[in-house]
């Protein structure tokens, strides 16, 4: 139990502001949205 509270004291600062990974992040799942999408183009619906 002390080994684990030794632990949670331990912080590192990020090397960047937060909200850039959270920026990376959307785009990155925006471009896997819009290569999903685009493999789908002109079929028909079943």
């Amino acid at each position: 139990m002390h080994a684990l509270l030794l632990a949670a004291e331990e912080t590192r600062e990020l090397p960047v502001h937060p909200a850039v990974f959270g920026v990376i992040a959307l785009v990155i799942l925006i471009g896997l949205l819009m290569a999903v999408l685009s493999f789908g183009k002109g079929r028909e619906h079943t």
